[in-house]
């Protein structure tokens, strides 16, 4: 698949934030190869959001599992999309609710924040889009990698940054993307975890 222009030098020249082990995730949400029954072309994108997982299909019954943060209460949503644009160390814009919600709560969000290792999209954005139009989500990095696996978000999917750079390298542009909603309905039919490929993580990719 064709993937978005190469940014600008001096976005992809930040490093990534070495965070402390003590503020990693539970080890069962760290990426994972997994032997994955499912329907899907290789190149999908299937996100259960009840579970917290992220699968990236590679063929048969083989995909790469990532742990992923998802929307809180309230924010939790389900369809197909597709990934619209690809950006490296994005800068974020908060949307107009966004800001007006915290407003209400006493904290103000700048209306632009270049992007950097302390910007809350991180390493790494795949913007999710729906016949042609930005849906205002996003699969994002973080630099809060101790949230992946929980009920953080106002709706995007979040994933620690080196996973979220692992994807970017992998999924291009018009990627299918599946987002299970957040009481798993239809999972049961969309795929079947059967755990850990022993010889897909013995021999890397």
């Amino acid at each position: 698949m064709p993937r978005s222009a190469a940014p600008a030098a001096t976005e992809t020249a930040l490093p990534i934030v070495q965070i402390a082990q003590s503020k990693k995730p539970k080890s069962k949400f760290w990426r994972k190869k997994v032997r994955l029954q499912t329907d899907q072309k290789p190149g999908t994108i299937i996100i259960d959001t009840n579970t917290k997982y992220l699968y990236y299909v590679e063929g048969k019954n083989r995909a790469t599992r990532y742990g992923v943060g998802v929307g809180r209460e309230g924010f939790g949503w389900s369809g197909t999309v597709k990934v619209g644009r690809k950006a490296e160390w994005p800068g974020w814009t908060p949307p107009a609710t966004m800001i007006a919600r915290e407003r209400k709560k006493g904290r103000h969000l700048p209306a632009h924040m270049k992007g950097g290792p302390n910007n809350p999209l991180g390493a790494r954005a795949l913007y999710l889009y729906k016949g042609g139009r930005d849906t205002i989500f996003r699969i994002h990095g973080t630099n809060q990698p101790w949230t992946i696996g929980l009920n953080m978000s106002s709706g995007c999917i979040r994933m620690m940054n080196e996973d979220v750079e692992h994807l970017y390298s992998r999924a291009g542009i018009g990627s299918k993307v599946i987002v299970i909603g957040p009481k798993g309905k239809g999972s049961e039919k969309l795929y079947t975890d059967r755990g850990m490929d022993f010889f897909g993580s013995l021999f890397g990719g």
